[in-house]
């Protein structure tokens, strides 16, 4: 519950004016004075580069992965905090995309799709599905939308270590894919575009943004495959707590 009530800290301090860099530290102060470990911390990209935070903060056609900073986030953006921690051994794992002050229509109903895309993969997530199921019920939500379904990014198995087997895709076909079974531990996370799927990295060698300059949405939980449902190890309730009627 450590990531949960990390992000919960960083609620409150979302508002136009602060920057990024802000919010890392909030974040990795927050975690070690917990007993925790950030994973993300120095955590290696495909070329070894470590990361150089202890969140990730995307903002507006940011998708994923990006680098907190000295840049100020103004009324009217998003950004999605994903933050990673280790304690007692084992990971946790979430994201949210916060609004920054008042947002779009527009952008507030690619939000809440996303988000219900991602309960909605949640609820498939029971035993004798097939994680092919999980991708099919978040990409049918978003695409009834028009919105674009990341490929190149995925959910994935998380326990000890923060990135274990399997992948866990945001598209797929029913009855596809390893079977589900009791015990898998796993991150369910849409990456869901308001534009076009295609995405492109920035030179910094983690920023991933859309091509079109569209906005993008995160959102993420960890979930424990029970007998008959997916228990939510992560929670979005101290975010809620703090931004009351304004959450997503």
């Amino acid at each position: 519950m450590i990531v949960a009530q990390t992000l919960g800290e960083i609620a409150k301090y979302v508002t136009p004016g602060v920057t990024t860099k802000t919010l890392n530290k909030v974040a990795e102060e927050f975690i070690r004075d917990n007993g925790a470990i950030p994973t993300f911390k120095g955590f290696p990209n495909h070329y070894g580069s470590p990361f150089p935070a202890s969140i990730c903060t995307s903002i507006n056609e940011e998708v994923v992965h990006g680098i907190p900073s000295d840049i100020i986030l103004k009324e009217g953006d998003i950004v999605s905090i994903d933050c990673g921690a280790l304690k007692n051994g084992f990971c946790g794992d979430s994201a949210y995309t916060f609004c920054v002050g008042e947002v779009s229509e527009e952008i507030r109903t690619l939000l809440k799709v996303t988000k219900q895309a991602l309960y909605l993969g949640i609820q498939t997530a029971v035993p004798g599905k097939r994680l092919g199921d999980i991708g099919y019920a978040i990409q049918q939500c978003c695409e009834n939308h028009s919105y674009g379904v990341v490929r190149e990014f995925v959910g994935h198995g998380i326990g000890k270590d923060m990135h274990e087997d399997p992948q866990v895709p945001n598209y797929g076909k029913r009855g596809s894919g390893i079977v589900i079974k009791k015990g898998l531990c796993i991150a369910i996370e849409p990456m869901i575009t308001l534009g076009s799927r295609q995405i492109i990295m920035e030179s910094d060698g983690w920023t991933v943004r859309t091509k079109d300059r569209k906005c993008a949405a995160h959102f993420e939980h960890t979930i424990a495959v029970c007998d008959d449902r997916a228990n939510i190890l992560s929670s979005f309730e101290f975010i809620e707590n703090v931004l009351g009627d304004k959450a997503i």
